[in-house]
């Protein structure tokens, strides 16, 4: 059986794989707006492991420096990208998990003192995802003159020739 919370599942994770790719793709140091490209991976992050569940009762990670959410404000700390990939691993299994344990009665319920239903949250974190991939790619085209590879949950076997759609 196809339960919606199973197809979220694989859209989720295929859109996981994408913020992979533009993490072994783009260049960390290009700017937007002046701030460099890898604050708006950690923002992209932060927010998928906040605001995918229940941003009413969330606890930031201890790693967390407060305000690095928030990519244009003032912060001490430069994450790596191997920190970032780390993160993003742990944020995508806890999101994984989570659907797995999600069933579709559940989709229009609203979590504990939250203002938007668990199928709102996810479909917010999708599209905010979504636009973070494609701004990195962006820069990334614009740098390089070659697209990285885009996946769905029914094209994942283009990654087998590496991370860039060379066609």
């Amino acid at each position: 059986m196809n339960s919606v919370c199973q197809m979220i599942r694989r859209q989720t994770d295929a859109n996981f794989v994408n913020l992979i790719i533009a993490l072994k793709t783009y260049d960390r140091d290009a700017l937007v707006k002046g701030v460099p490209a890898w604050r708006f991976v950690y923002h992209t992050l932060h927010s998928a492991d906040k605001w995918f569940f229940n941003p009413s009762v969330y606890t930031e990670r201890p790693e967390h420096e407060a305000g690095s959410d928030n990519p244009f404000a003032p912060i001490s700390r430069i994450w790596s990208d191997a920190e970032l990939l780390d993160l993003l691993e742990k944020v995508r299994a806890k999101t994984l998990d989570y659907l797995d344990r999600l069933d579709d009665s559940q989709l229009n319920e609203y979590p504990p003192k939250c203002e938007f239903t668990r199928l709102e949250l996810i479909l917010m974190q999708f599209r905010h995802m979504s636009v973070h991939i494609g701004m990195l790619h962006g820069l990334t085209v614009e740098k390089t003159g070659i697209f990285p590879q885009y996946v769905s949950p029914h094209s994942m076997d283009r990654l087998k020739n590496g991370y860039w759609d060379e066609t």
